[in-house]
């Protein structure tokens, strides 16, 4: 491609609404534009990168069996709700109707119509396992869409879905799918790290999400320093034995009598930590819920420990959680707002309503000198001790994991956290949709049983933005050789010599015929141009031809991430170029 042809129309200063490298970067090379909040339009850079993504991540869905299929982006109402997700998707569901009245959404997930699809093609069990995938267009309305690609509301993914006879199967597939993504992610030449994850809407018995390791990440990544345990923050999971062995409190026993002390206006364990001066681990904080909105829920967390709402979900098998409302709460446990305390607890909320359950964290069983509220307004009590003055009907792990808390999985390690973007995501759907779409098969007897699902996403545009966030320094973007928008840029740097102009042809057109991309820079702009132009698209190799090196019978060739050019002749300039862009490496 010429560059005097091509339709890269690249910025000098940065966009005001890009607030992250990729937004930047990518808008300033000519990858995209913004057309509206969290919608781009992908030019002809950005969709050279992103189909290269693309053909990678179709080859290795292939080579596990892979089908793939293309999907409709507008579905109907009807199958949203027989899976029962249409009235809890939320927001984030774009809903529309036709002229007919009749309703539709734009697809934020597409498990609905692949299994209805599958549904209606497959009977028997010698048809599974059977895996389809799509590459397309997804809608999600984001409320606060940002940092341009990472965040936006219209967005490009891989969706596969897996139906198979048995849980054994499904189980088996799901760990060969985990493997092609390791792959995937390998060939894209990014660092990431595979986490167990939480399901959230899409729903299923486990999952893992993949991460790729970025500063600007908003996902948080618990990893032990010692094994291969890795978690979300939602799913990381904390220690039981952790709990009891935490500094700051007494031995059982040694606590002294309870005594209600003065706290006038305060009831955050904050300020009246300050008040008391103790510290935050010696209270316990009493969390008041409702259940898929009829069975109150107390939780009963350390002071110093936040509820982790995904745990409380999981520990509930429930999928409606919220806060309870003001009044409520005192109509509850009859203590005033923020006055709540765990001292018989159990009992007073399930005199007001039999199905109320009080649910301690593991850590309030370390608490022996404790501090919380007495029931009434401006008092606290102190001195309570786990098991003499307060307990819960269950304990369970409901807090977030923290820096420095004991590895869940081995004896010595310790979880650190470090930054990520998630861009791809494994589910272990079970039957949650054969059961209400009825996608069922008749095993070898005739007798029918519902299809065993899994569900393995990539945010393809996603990974756009993931890899520049990984990849980038002051002066552009550092892609990936495997998905480059071109492998190399030849720059004639002094396009008015005849000779330079020659050279610089010539080659271009020997690279092509070698099956190199390259982008031949032949504007009628200044060397520094070129040069700037070049390291903010981001090409691996500048192959660089001007007036002095023509003279010496040489050209220069500079990788993209060195700051050390290499000069060969003129003649050998073909043969030279594979060598240093197998040399070229983002790790």
């Amino acid at each position: 491609m010429l560059f005097s042809r091509a339709f890269i129309p690249t910025l000098r200063d940065d966009p005001a609404e890009a607030d992250t490298p990729s937004h930047r970067l990518l808008l300033r090379g000519g990858f995209l534009m913004k057309v509206a909040s969290g919608i781009y339009d992908w030019l002809p850079l950005g969709l050279k990168v992103m189909r290269k993504i693309e053909e990678i991540v179709r080859q290795e869905m292939n080579a596990i069996g892979g089908q793939e299929v293309l999907l409709p982006v507008v579905q109907p109402k009807e199958l949203w709700e027989a899976s029962g997700r249409w009235g809890k998707y939320g927001k984030e569901l774009l809903r529309l109707k036709d002229r007919k009245d009749a309703e539709f959404c734009l697809a934020a997930t597409a498990e609905e119509v692949i299994t209805t699809m599958v549904t209606k093609h497959v009977r028997s069990w010698k048809a599974l396992p059977i895996m389809l995938y799509q590459i397309g267009t997804k809608f999600r309305d984001e409320i606060r869409p940002r940092f341009g690609i990472l965040r936006g509301r219209e967005f490009i993914m891989k969706d596969a879905y897996s139906f198979h006879a048995t849980d054994e199967d499904a189980e088996r597939y799901y760990e060969t799918a985990k493997g092609a993504y390791c792959k995937i992610f390998d060939r894209l030449g990014l660092k990431y790290r595979p986490v167990e994850a939480d399901s959230g809407p899409i729903g299923g018995s486990f999952s893992h999400e993949f991460m790729v390791l970025a500063n600007t990440g908003e996902d948080i990544v618990v990893y032990c320093t010692k094994c291969e345990y890795a978690a979300n923050r939602e799913r990381a999971e904390c220690r039981d034995e952790q709990a009891l062995r935490h500094k700051g409190t007494k031995a059982q026993g040694e606590a002294a009598a309870p005594q209600d002390v003065h706290t006038p206006g305060l009831y955050s364990v904050e300020d009246v930590a300050n008040l008391l001066k103790l510290p935050k681990d010696q209270f316990v904080k009493t969390l008041f819920y409702w259940a898929n909105g009829d069975r109150p829920v107390v939780c009963l967390l350390r002071g110093d420990h936040e509820l982790n709402e995904a745990k409380l979900k999981r520990v509930l098998k429930i999928d409606d959680l919220k806060k309870m409302e003001e009044a409520q709460y005192v109509k509850l446990c009859g203590a005033p707002v923020g006055f709540a305390g765990p001292q018989g607890l159990s009992e007073k909320v399930k005199k007001t309503n039999p199905k109320a359950v009080v649910v301690g964290d593991h850590a309030i069983k370390g608490v022996a000198d404790g501090c919380s509220g007495s029931f009434k307004k401006d008092y606290h009590t102190v001195h309570l001790a786990y098991g003499r003055d307060f307990k819960a009907d269950s304990y369970e792990d409901l807090r977030f994991a923290g820096e420095g808390d004991a590895c869940p999985r081995c004896a010595d390690g310790k979880l650190a956290f470090q930054k990520g973007i998630e861009v791809g995501h494994v589910f272990e759907l079970g039957i949650k949709y054969s059961v209400p779409l009825n996608a069922v098969f008749l095993d070898a007897q005739g007798k029918s049983h519902p299809m065993v699902m899994g569900c393995y996403g990539i945010g393809t545009s996603r990974l756009v933005a993931a890899a520049v966030e990984q990849n980038s320094d002051a002066n552009g973007i550092i892609w990936p050789r495997s998905i480059a928008p071109y492998d190399a840029a030849i720059l004639c740097l002094d396009i008015d010599d005849p000779k330079v102009k020659e050279t610089a042809v010539k080659i271009y057109e020997e690279a092509k015929k070698a099956g190199l991309d390259v982008l031949l820079d032949d504007r009628e702009v200044q060397a520094g141009v070129k040069f700037k132009d070049a390291d903010l698209i981001g090409i691996p190799l500048s192959i660089r031809i001007g007036k002095r090196g023509i003279a010496k019978g040489e050209v220069e060739l500079k990788l993209r991430n060195s700051k050390t050019p290499k000069f060969v002749p003129v003649a050998r300039t073909l043969e030279a170029v594979p060598e240093e862009l197998k040399s070229y490496s983002v790790q």
